[in-house]
């Protein structure tokens, strides 16, 4: 039997407040355990929640950007549960009014082709804390710090498909949300994790299968091998004429394989209820504008003006607004030097080779987009040529002086100088007499080895521009 995959994500993200969602508690990464937990945090009695406005104005912009429903009234309820990381006993969050309804993603796909993928909601809920189990022999440690964190929970529709698909809208997800400035989205750190559901039905069929659900992946890869072994699994079973069962599972990436951790609950599991201590949120239009005027730019219409503005091809616009910060980068240097297409090879080839290499972020790059329109200038004024920028550029990775200074340091100034370029060339092809004679026997091709005959004794300096014209000149 032939099947079909049929997935739905649930994605975390922990919002950029400077405090908890109900209490003034910081919310820094990495803090000593339980320095960031206050009286409300630790759940003493009497102690009141007051909400953070700033992650009603985040969870707002982050559905503005994907055309979803804004809830004008969200309300916050109760989902109890018992985990020794969760000390009142229940968990604030929103589930029959959110603060985000319906809305979508278009991704694109490794082929090129795009597909619309529908987002149910986006609640705003409170972390849980988290449990240590490493330096404690026998027992677990509690650290309280994230507990309280406002979280944006995105759930998409179950109609991702595909490994490949899921991955394509988590990283579109984390670009937007990036672009918005709502959350770092760091996945290695925790602030963006992803619960994935999955289930398999007969091709063709309508009906959903039965889902498991893996809990917290951390990054694009292994929700890509997470997805692919879960699927194996279920289809082994189902093949073997077994059943699957509605659970709670972990993927194990040393092993590449999925465990059941607990059965899957359902809502009424947890006794949801309204909030008591938080009224309802009610805003108008008024405030959805407002929030609306914050809105940056976002990737898709940046990636259509980049095509149209600079003449950029669909792809080379994608790479170059995969982040807003390369986005900036390369605009600024394709405005200054007027060349967008020049630009656009140097960001996206030399730049990103040279912070891949040194597994940095553009934001920490060594060579500023100042500097890289510097490099491009000198290249377009002829004071240096293509193939010396390369060195220039090398240079510039571990030199902070200026370009100017680099190519005066290294003697590498290109030659434009019609004297010294003749007496290469005379040079070129006294040595070079076979391939001269092939040349004027119509063999057009050799101009390309006498040329580099040339700049090789110009050690990379000569205008190679001006050496083919006079190569040609002296062999009519």
């Amino acid at each position: 039997m032939e099947w079909e995959t049929v997935i739905g994500l649930e994605v975390h993200v922990t919002l950029a407040t400077k405090s908890k969602l109900f209490s003034g508690s910081a919310v820094a990464f990495g803090a000593e355990p339980n320095t960031q937990a206050n009286i409300f945090d630790i759940a003493l009695p009497g102690t009141l929640p007051v909400f953070n406005e700033e992650a009603l104005r985040m969870a707002v912009k982050f559905g503005l950007a994907i055309d979803a429903e804004i809830g004008k009234r969200s309300v916050f309820d109760r989902k109890n549960y018992f985990y020794p990381d969760l000390p009142k006993g229940y968990q604030v969050t929103q589930l029959d009014f959110p603060t985000v309804g319906k809305g979508s993603l278009t991704v694109t796909l490794d082929d090129g082709s795009e597909r619309t993928i529908g987002v149910t909601r986006a609640h705003i809920e409170e972390n849980a804390g988290k449990s240590l189990h490493e330096d404690f022999s026998g027992m677990s440690g509690i650290d309280l710090n994230r507990a309280g964190e406002p979280l944006l929970e995105i759930v998409s529709e179950p109609e991702i498909y595909t490994a490949k698909e899921a991955v394509a809208y988590l990283k579109k997800l984390h670009t937007i949300i990036l672009y918005l400035g709502i959350s770092d989205a760091i996945m290695a750190q925790g602030s963006m994790r992803c619960d994935v559901n999955v289930s398999l039905r007969p091709k063709g069929s309508d009906v959903l299968g039965t889902r498991t659900e893996m809990k917290n992946i951390n990054s694009f890869k292994f929700v890509e091998k997470a997805i692919y072994s879960e699927v194996e699994r279920q289809k082994d079973i189902l093949e073997d004429g077994g059943s699957i069962t509605q659970e709670t599972r972990r993927y194990d990436a040393d092993r590449d394989e999925t465990s059941s951790m607990r059965s899957k609950e359902v809502a009424n599991d947890y006794r949801y209820f309204p909030e008591p201590d938080l009224l309802p949120i009610v805003i108008d239009d008024d405030y959805i504008e407002q929030v609306r005027a914050t809105l940056p730019e976002l990737p898709d219409a940046k990636r259509a003006r980049f095509c149209d503005q600079f003449g950029l091809s669909e792809y080379d616009a994608g790479v170059l607004t995969s982040t807003r910060e390369m986005a900036e980068y390369f605009e600024s240097v394709a405005t200054k030097t007027g060349d967008a297409k020049v630009a656009a090879n140097w960001v996206s080839g030399d730049l990103q080779a040279l912070l891949n290499k040194n597994n940095l972020n553009i934001t920490d790059s060594p060579i500023k987009a100042e500097r890289l329109t510097d490099l491009i200038s000198r290249i377009k004024d002829k004071t240096i040529s293509g193939k010396i920028a390369k060195t220039v550029f090398e240079a510039m990775a571990d030199d902070s002086s200026s370009v100017d200074e680099i190519i005066e340091s290294k003697g590498l100034k290109q030659v434009t100088d019609s004297g010294e370029i003749e007496k290469l060339v005379d040079d070129v092809i006294n040595n070079n007499p076979d391939q001269v004679q092939q040349f004027k026997d119509g063999k057009e091709q050799v101009i390309g080895f006498l040329v580099g005959q040339a700049m090789q004794l110009s050690k990379g300096k000569a205008n190679p521009g001006q050496v083919n014209q006079l190569l040609r000149d002296k062999m009519k």
